[in-house]
């Protein structure tokens, strides 16, 4: 029987290469609904050639794409004919149709770290309640997730590794002057802008160790980032007895997206980049300059205390980015940004995924409006419309 696949941000970098992934198994999988953005160009393509039955844009004026109905994504994410949800968008809106989806026990293969960041307490209590799966595609808890499997005791140590990103090269005093172009140019990943910036701050190691933290029930203290030039290993961790096990391939989204897809089984793929021990002269490591990544040691800051400064690091980092992106702030100005905002921000420590969805919200819109009060727009999402 075919597994029936339904892919939030299917026009995205990840969900095109689940599409991929999915064109080399047709006779394993039913792609039942996609939802996009704005690329609708791309997704009238991807519905010609996938036939789903569903989807969702948000061009609210199509309601018909072929023979495909439109549906809002949180019915996509619950609906009763989809057995795994790919949750490959970007941002913090994710994490209303994470919820969802956990909520009525489906498998969610969770490629979005917002979500995680925002609420990972919640969503995991909404595993363990209803029965569904949390299924880390992120490379980084992709890898961990499979150096654990099989291990009855706890780690020592969880070693995340990172590139550095585009300016892992320079001086702090060479970063006031980069532009939006040079930080994503990633040297070794190929993704989506947003996290492209993110690894350019490290903010996107910072949200992994916590989403480290919320899916292993990792103190923050044992996990530990180190910089890998190679991104041959993705993620290492030591156990009690002080060995090492590592997850390696080549830094290529298709693998941690094919080990979610056909969890807990691993399939042959020709088209997949094999690794070849023997073409890698060296493995590097290298302590983080954390001169160069203010962001991360700022995200840390906030992630030890807890409650909703996570939502709201989430909401203003990607506020801080667009503001990046835009020209209106320099990337030496991105940590100030978010700084600004979590400085305001009047913590919950008892709080709902609601809580955390109005705390994005309200830091992403408080970072735009104190800088392009222009740009500040309504909020697309409201704890009222997601009773979880």
């Amino acid at each position: 029987m075919k597994k029936r696949l339904a892919i939030l941000g299917s026009t995205g970098s990840v969900g095109t290469q689940t599409l991929d992934i999915v064109r080399q198994f047709k006779n394993d999988f039913e792609v039942v609904a996609l939802a996009a953005g704005r690329n609708t160009a791309k997704l009238k393509e991807q519905i010609e050639e996938f036939q789903p039955r569903y989807f969702n844009c948000l061009d609210q004026s199509i309601n018909k794409l072929g023979e495909s109905t439109r549906v809002p994504s949180n019915d996509i994410a619950t609906h009763t004919d989809v057995d795994l949800l790919m949750h490959a968008t970007a941002g913090i809106d994710g994490l209303p149709a994470a919820a969802a989806a956990l909520s009525v026990g489906k498998s969610v293969a969770l490629s979005n770290k917002e979500a995680i960041v925002m609420a990972g307490d919640h969503l995991k209590k909404l595993e363990r309640k209803h029965g569904g799966n949390i299924i880390p595609v992120d490379s980084e808890p992709s890898a961990l997730w499979q150096c654990l499997m099989g291990e009855t005791s706890k780690p020592r140590r969880y070693f995340i590794t990172a590139s550095g990103g585009a300016f892992r090269d320079r001086s702090p005093d060479q970063l006031a002057h980069v532009t939006p172009k040079e930080a994503l140019h990633h040297p070794t990943w190929s993704m989506g802008p947003k996290i492209t910036i993110d690894c350019a701050t490290l903010m996107n190691k910072a949200f992994e160790v916590i989403e480290t933290s919320l899916i292993f029930q990792a103190p923050l203290k044992d996990i530990k980032v180190v910089i890998h030039r190679e991104s041959i290993i993705h993620s290492m961790v030591e156990m009690q007895d002080g060995s090492f096990k590592a997850q390696m391939n080549h830094p290529d989204m298709r693998h941690p997206i094919q080990f979610a897809l056909f969890y807990p089984q691993r399939r042959r793929n020709d088209t997949l980049h094999n690794f070849n021990p023997l073409s890698i002269r060296k493995l590097t490591f290298e302590p983080m300059n954390h001169q160069l990544y203010p962001c991360f040691d700022l995200a840390m800051s906030y992630a030890k205390q807890g409650g909703t400064y996570n939502a709201a690091l989430a909401g203003a980092d990607e506020a801080a980015v667009k503001l990046f992106m835009d020209g209106t702030i320099r990337f030496t100005e991105i940590a100030e940004t978010i700084d600004n905002t979590l400085a305001k921000h009047e913590p919950k420590f008892d709080y709902s995924i609601a809580d955390a969805i109005d705390t994005a919200n309200w830091a992403h819109e408080t970072t735009l409006a104190r800088h392009k009060p222009q740009m500040l727009e309504t909020a697309s999402l409201s704890a009222s419309n997601y009773r979880l």
